[in-house]
């Protein structure tokens, strides 16, 4: 046999294996992927807002969407504030299947007609969508400051969870500039504060101060009410000094330094679910000492899907599936379901009520910009 047959007969072989060789890894990976190939599944591209995004990376999240709905799902990160006011196309010029703001206004507001004059761009038609994962406003404190405030009539404890029965008091101590020592806390020093991050550059604080002008107006928020009680939300803007940007940084020196560095914050009920799952052996060191206080009424952070195609439609409804529902919940603290739900919370073992009932509506956004601006310029 002549030499250059003997090696196109190797060239054959070699061919002929890196073939199989390639069939086996793919179905290898297929059984990996409980036998869905990347051929079998429908991609659906999302426009997403912050603060979820460990949740939708989430391993058995992806698992699930693959395997029982047949959906690659591609993110791409927006701000709430370009969704609602630019063009939402992928840099390659194609259309969103579906937005996921991280708040409720936003979605609340892209519904309605773009602002032309305000240059926003035009909008899909929303097919599909609304609520889906929730988290409501807390505020994080210690033993000690609560048993204070509970003496005070500020706080009280029912059925082993903390609620703020009492906000426009504690709101008034704030603005009188009450000192920690004249409520019996003689270890800390300076004005009774609520750490939060800037409602002007934050949308944490923003919902928070939201929560607040709510209270101010009890309830009843209209252009009257509110344009009465913005100069003392102001002053307490104002009292309330150096603001973090960020929540999660926030909820980390909340942790690290403990009472005497951040005696209260505000955060989401999300984040100690969070920690408590990320990181056992901190939470366990801490844990006896937190204080988890749910004013009354609080306020929903509310991360809500809009559809705009039939794939974006079936991207929705894989969140009623009772698997991610779960892992939401337990591994992420995002609750689902109108009221937020029911769950079993025993295993945090902090004060976590099986629902939350007392809420205000979230405001629209022209009342948003409108405190916004006031806190920003006057």
């Amino acid at each position: 046999m002549k030499k250059k047959q003997i090696i196109g007969i190797v060239i054959f072989i070699v061919l002929i294996l890196a073939i199989i060789g390639i069939k086996l890894l793919n179905n290898a990976k297929e059984t990996e992927n409980g036998g869905v190939s990347d051929a079998d599944l429908t991609t659906v591209y999302v426009a997403t807002g912050g603060g979820k995004e460990d949740f939708l990376a989430d391993e058995d999240v992806v698992k699930i969407m693959r395997e029982k709905y047949k959906l690659n799902v591609v993110y791409d990160s927006w701000s709430n504030g370009k969704l609602i006011v630019n063009p939402l196309v992928r840099e390659d010029g194609t259309k969103y299947d579906v937005m996921f703001s991280s708040d409720q206004r936003f979605y609340d507001y892209y519904k309605l007609a773009p602002n032309k004059e305000k240059g926003e761009a035009d909008r899909y038609q929303v097919l599909q969508g609304g609520l889906t994962l929730n988290t409501p406003i807390v505020i994080y404190s210690w033993g000690e400051v609560v048993d204070a405030l509970v003496k005070e009539k500020i706080v009280t404890e029912q059925d082993g969870v903390y609620y703020i029965t009492d906000m426009q008091k504690l709101m008034q101590y704030i603005l009188e500039g009450k000192k920690w020592s004249d409520i019996g806390l003689t270890k800390l020093y300076g004005n009774i504060n609520i750490a939060s991050t800037d409602p002007v550059t934050s949308s944490p604080g923003a919902t928070y101060y939201g929560l607040l002008l709510s209270i101010l107006c009890e309830s009843q928020v209209n252009d009257t009410s509110v344009n009465t009680n913005l100069p003392k939300l102001k002053d307490f803007y104002v009292k309330s000094g150096y603001m973090n940007n960020t929540p999660a940084d926030l909820f980390e020196r909340y942790l690290k330094t403990g009472m005497g560095g951040e005696p209260m914050i505000v955060d989401y009920e999300k984040s100690i679910i969070d920690f408590a799952n990320s990181n056992p052996d901190g939470f366990e060191q801490v844990k006896n000492n937190i204080r988890v206080l749910y004013p009354t009424p609080t306020i929903w952070n509310s991360h809500c899907i809009a559809s705009f195609t039939e794939n974006g439609n079936k991207f929705y409804k894989a969140f009623d599936d009772p698997e991610i529902q779960k892992i939401a919940w337990e591994k992420y603290g995002f609750r689902t379901g109108i009221t937020g739900g029911s769950y079993d919370v025993s295993k945090f073992g902090i004060g976590v009520p099986q629902s939350v009932t007392s809420t205000v509506s979230g405001l629209k956004m022209d009342i948003y910009n409108k405190l916004i601006d006031y806190l920003k310029n006057n």
